[in-house]
């Protein structure tokens, strides 16, 4: 699987492609992703050549280390340099495992301290007013009430909500099947509000909006094509202005609120990781930080010893 064209030199450029095809084709990972990750070892080659590092097989772990050390405090945040050693790391194994090397020149290589930010979420009342704020009766009215209301019913990536199909989508069921980060199939409820939106939507907007190449493609824009990731991210923003939210509201902040108000409501965080399609649960428990800020906030402001 190719994506852009390296600009690394040659002797490392072979390599980059090699691996980055391995990426595509057995872990299945997205165009995104791979092309962040030339992009972070079209960085490294560049660096190393300047060394006089010919090629990766070539490498030392000091040259390696004196990269990664090159990154601290001047390249991105510390999140982007993790993902820029990770990048560097799968080459380093892919390599060996291909027996182009006899070692992994990353194996003592420290990773960045990563602060576990706590994600931004709305209040239930907030996500009223957002899901209220679509008014009308005509065809984009009805599509983006039903994308908002299965955005929060669903805790859906944006690229999994831009990308639904007819065939995922079993509201007579109430569930919808979703492929994730690496491809990976999961089954996702639908609230009973997001399912009368969706309906409302197939019967009485998207045929409005058909054009004679339009695909199987759950939401449409007005030419009849998928909506894109930029413009679900507009309509976000668009909504929660109207609704005179004055957070900074991202569409993943829709995401965040689902999980939050899912195990505030007493949901268990292994299902909510299923929903999410989290790998992890490491990265699920993120929202119990949040569950617990916020008691913390509460006690603080109404526990009479607390009060000035």
């Amino acid at each position: 699987m190719r994506v852009d064209h390296s600009q690394a030199a040659p002797a490392f450029a072979n390599d980059i492609e090699a691996f980055l095809g391995f990426l595509g084709l057995e872990r299945g990972l997205s165009k995104n992703t791979l092309t962040a990750y030339r992009s972070d070892l079209d960085q490294c080659a560049a660096f190393l050549a300047k060394r006089a590092v010919k090629d990766w097989r070539s490498v030392t772990r000091v040259q390696a280390g004196e990269w990664v050390h090159s990154l601290n405090g001047r390249v991105g945040s510390p999140a982007s340099q993790a993902r820029k050693l990770t990048a560097l790391r799968g080459l380093a194994r892919f390599l060996a495992r291909e027996k182009l090397r006899d070692d992994d020149f990353t194996q003592l290589l420290a990773a960045p301290k990563l602060s576990r930010r706590i994600p931004g979420t709305l209040t239930p009342e907030e996500i009223s007013r957002l899901l209220a704020a679509p008014t009308g009766g005509d065809a984009r009215a009805l599509r983006d009430r039903a994308l908002l209301e299965l955005f929060y019913s669903s805790g859906l990536r944006v690229s999994e909500l831009a990308g639904l199909t007819l065939q995922q989508i079993d509201l007579e069921q109430g569930f919808i099947r979703v492929f994730g980060k690496g491809s990976k199939e999961r089954v996702v409820p639908v609230g009973g509000r997001a399912a009368d939106a969706v309906t409302t939507w197939l019967v009485s907007g998207r045929p409005q909006l058909v054009k004679a190449r339009t695909g199987s493609q759950l939401f449409l824009n007005n030419r009849g094509s998928a909506l894109s990731r930029v413009t679900l991210w507009k309509l976000v923003k668009t909504y929660a202005a109207r609704a005179g939210i004055t957070k900074n509201v991202k569409p993943h902040g829709l995401r965040h609120s689902f999980a939050t108000h899912l195990l505030t409501g007493g949901a268990d965080l292994r299902a909510i990781q299923e929903m999410l399609g989290h790998a992890s649960i490491s990265t699920t428990q993120i929202y119990t930080a949040v569950e617990t800020k916020r008691l913390l906030d509460q006690h603080a402001k109404f526990h009479p010893r607390n009060r000035a």
